[in-house]
Order: structure tokens, then sequence, then C-alpha cells
């Protein structure tokens, strides 16, 4: 009794190995490809799974995430003879477990073989500058055509990168040398383009000085006109004043005469006066009259008189 006992627990532990055993978690982006007595029956997805024992089996586990392939340098030749090593990285994602699990043998190695051979009938048709400026062409060519070809495998190619492009060494020497005298030719008409510009620059400064100096003469002399005119109207007007003080003295002198009633002595002293002046002129004879006579002769009496008394 307690051998069949312990025989049913080794069995009942031996169907737990195998059913625990059978039993899979498949993870997130992954998918795997289940066989049964040899023939495809399904694919998994993420999440728990259990399969038959010993009918069931899983033949491929798959990566579904979008992986890179970096393959070798490839030998190519171009349209004019060059010979050079192109590398070149494919992105790819598995779209199709099945056809990924049965499409090919081994689905890295015949797109590296794919690659290759699109690569070499690119590259031979065109030539080594057209290879050097047509990146993006030629990556855009293959992708499609990479693409198609393996639609028929399950797999997706999202990119290709032609990752570098190695010509030979005499080619790459020309290529720098060419780069450098193309570059001291740009050097050489920047430095004469600044120089050009400088030159302008330094010319129109020049006239620019020039219109501002002609300016300030000209305002200079402006105001020096302005000043010579207010100079000639400060001096006339200070006549004009001066003029007008003499009138006004004179009419005042007048007035004083008209209001005061005229003396002898005054009127033969005025007389006296204007007989001076007349002698100032070119006449020889000078006719006194006998009223001045008489005044010279007082005038002379009254003179002696006051020398007299100052002795």
């Amino acid at each position: 009794m307690v051998g069949a006992i312990i025989a049913i627990i080794a069995v009942l532990v031996v169907l737990l190995i195998i059913l625990i055993a059978n039993i899979h978690i498949v993870p997130q982006a992954h998918a795997y490809v289940v066989e049964r007595l040899g023939s495809y029956h399904d694919t998994w997805s993420n999440g728990l799974h259990v399969k038959i024992p010993f009918i069931d089996k899983v033949s491929k586990k798959v990566n579904l995430m979008e992986q890179v392939v970096d393959f070798p340098p490839q030998s190519v030749i171009t349209k004019d003879n060059v010979r050079m090593q192109i590398d070149t990285v494919v992105y790819y994602q598995i779209t199709d477990c099945k056809l990924y699990a049965y499409g090919v043998t081994n689905p890295i190695f015949a797109i590296e073989n794919l690659t290759a051979t699109t690569l070499r009938n690119m590259i031979g048709e065109l030539d080594l500058d057209g290879t050097l400026t047509s990146r993006d062409t030629i990556n855009t060519k293959m992708r499609a055509i990479l693409d198609q070809a393996t639609d028929a495998w399950g797999i997706k190619v999202n990119r290709v990168e032609l990752k570098n492009i190695i010509p030979p060494r005499e080619i790459q020497d020309a290529m720098e040398k060419q780069m450098k005298a193309e570059r001291e030719r740009r050097e050489a008409i920047l430095r004469a383009e600044g120089e050009k510009n400088s030159a302008i620059l330094v010319a129109e400064g020049r006239e620019q000085s020039a219109i501002l100096d002609a300016e300030a003469e000209k305002q200079a002399a402006i105001l020096r006109a302005e000043a010579v005119r207010e100079a000639r109207i400060r001096e006339a007007e200070g006549e004009a004043e001066a003029i007008l003080k003499v009138q006004e003295a004179t009419a005042a002198g007048l007035k004083m005469l008209n209001e005061t009633p005229p003396v002898k002595e005054v009127l033969a002293l005025k007389s006296f006066e204007a007989l001076t002046k007349v002698a100032d002129g070119q006449a020889t004879k000078i006719i006194i009259p006998s009223e001045l006579q008489n005044l010279a002769g007082t005038i002379a009496a009254l003179t002696e008189t006051a020398d007299n008394k100052k002795a």
C-alpha cells in the first residue's frame, strides 16, 4: 500500500514537472513559432501559453523589434573603373513570423548577399563623383529593392544607409588636394571681397567727411556773414543813435534860444563866430561891421583889465 502511494506521488510529480516544462511565457515584442507533429501550427504572441507535451514544439523564437545589422565593406567598381570599398547598415523588422521561420534558411545572410549584389549593380551605373554625391538616392533605391525582395521572408526593410565610402588612397590624395585648392580659392575670393568692401567703405568715409567739412565750412561762412551783418547793424544803430542825440541836442539848443530873449552881446558873439568860419575860406578881405568893432574893443579892454588884476 505504501509503495502504491509513493508511485502515485512520483507520477504526479513527473506530470507536474512535464506541465511546468510546457508552460511558456512570451515576453513583450517577441513571438514563438509553434509546430505540431513537425508542421506549422501557431504563432504565440506575448503572454502565457501551454503546449501539448511531446506533440507541440517551439521551433523558432522571433524578436519583433527593429534590428540593425552592419555588413562588412563590399568591394565595388564604378562606371569609370574606380574600385572602392562601401559598407552598409540595414535597419529591418520582422512582420510575419511564419514567413521568417520558413521563407529562407538564414535571413541575415540572405539580406547581406542581396545588399552586396544590389549595391554593385547600382554603383556600376555611376561614376566616382556621382557615387560620392548621391548617397540619399542610393539609400532610397536600395531600401525599395531590399524591401520588395524581403517581403517573401516576412521582413520589412525600414532604412538602408551607406556607412562609409572608401576610395583608393591615390583618389583620396587627389580629392584632398582638390579640396585644399578649392578652400584656398574661396579664401582668396573672400580676402579680395573684404579688401574691396574696405576700399569702398574708406572712399565712402572720405566722401562723407568731405561733405561734412563742406557743410561745416558753409555753416561757418553763414555764421561769419551773420556776425558781420550783426556788427554792421549794431554800428548803424550806434551811428543813428549818435545822430539822434546830436539832433536832439541841437533841437534842445534851438528851443532854448527861441525861449530866451536875444541879448545884444550874444548876437554879436555869434556873428563873430560866423566871421571866424568865413575867415577859414579863400577870401582875403573881411569887412567887419561897426557894432562888432565896438564889441571887439570892449572885449579887448575887459581882457586887459583882467590881466592887470591878475598881475
